[in-house]
């Protein structure tokens, strides 16, 4: 899954400073015609450096991509397909019904918040409820977990378990799906780095003991394929195949 780096060009000079955010916009503008209500028109203009707080800040809330913060720079991540869909479905709900029986809480997709970094692991296993926040320091997180998109191993496989380790994030899970046999494997934190400590695929059980004890077999997460045929046609005007939108840029694919 290919990742939007949004890299805001400085605003142009202008002697009239709202000639930026015109009325029709229909964002609430500042005394500098600069929207003062969370916008991703702030992306057009901020070209300092992004943290996680103003992310939180100044961009609104969605239910769509996943949009987070990583040196500096706003990674927006578009809905990965339906297997990771199905996986980030079952397996927090299995996992949380665990959990909660050693005094833990599961969330799929939270933010969490590392330094100045903004992260979204699909899985977050925490110390206590995250019940009423927008969003949680890493330190709460006693394990992270990852599904591996097609497009995004780098990231899923390598980046993410790296700056987990480095925030001291003591487990870290992994849900890969290559060629729809799906693969659970757990790791836990040892001096700095993931070393695995439990693994299994589809038509296996899966079992850890730390920092709960859970068990399934990776068959249960993912649907049944969906029949021949239905594949829903691309619409016209979408991008092709290595093509991108303007604004966007490749980090991974």
């Amino acid at each position: 899954m290919a990742q939007a780096a949004f890299a805001p060009e400085p605003a142009p000079q202008s002697p009239d400073p709202t000639s930026h955010w015109p009325e029709s916009s229909g964002q609430p503008q500042g005394s500098a015609g600069r929207p003062t209500g969370p916008s991703f028109d702030v992306l057009r203009w901020h070209d300092e450096p992004w943290t996680a707080q103003l992310a939180l800040d100044l961009l609104p809330e969605t239910n769509g991509p996943k949009v987070e913060v990583l040196s500096g720079s706003v990674i927006v991540t578009p809905h990965a397909g339906i297997d990771h869909q199905s996986v980030e479905r079952e397996l927090p709900y299995l996992l949380h019904r665990a959990a909660r029986r050693a005094g833990y809480w599961v969330y799929p997709e939270i933010n969490l918040i590392s330094g100045k970094d903004l992260y979204i692991p699909d899985i977050a296993v925490l110390r206590s409820s995250g019940g009423g926040r927008a969003a949680i320091d890493i330190r709460q997180a006693v394990l992270l977990g990852e599904i591996v998109s097609p497009g995004n191993r780098r990231k899923d496989v390598i980046d993410r378990p790296r700056e987990y380790a480095a925030a001291g994030v003591p487990f870290f899970l992994r849900v890969d799906l290559r060629n729809r046999v799906p693969t659970l494997a757990l790791y836990e934190l040892a001096d700095g780095e993931y070393r695995p400590t439990a693994a299994a695929a589809a038509g296996t059980t899966f079992v850890m003991t730390q920092p709960f004890a859970f068990s399934v077999d990776p068959a249960e997460l993912l649907d049944e394929a969906a029949p021949l045929g239905e594949e829903a046609p691309a619409e016209q005007g979408e991008p092709g195949e290595g093509e991108r939108t303007a604004g966007e840029v490749d980090v991974e694919r």
